[in-house]
């Protein structure tokens, strides 16, 4: 069975361990912090679903971020 390829609001395909940056301002649900457009994400974990990816930031760990708001950086 082939992994689903993951891309960005781009098309830029994503990969493990890959640095994405916000294009959009993101309201985090459950707290309420924001997560700045151009904020830097390092070391993405892809999950089973194409759309979405996980991370970590400085104000949340464990993130699981839309791909549609994302560009490789």
């Amino acid at each position: 069975m082939t992994d689903p390829i993951v891309r960005d609001s781009n098309g830029s395909q994503l990969n493990e361990g890959d640095s994405v940056t916000l294009i959009k301002d993101l309201k985090v649900k459950g707290t309420s912090d924001t997560i700045k457009r151009g904020t830097l994400v390092k070391n993405i974990r892809l999950t089973g679903n194409p759309g979405e990816i996980e991370c970590n930031t400085k104000q949340v760990k464990g993130l699981v971020l839309k791909t549609e708001f994302l560009k490789k950086a």
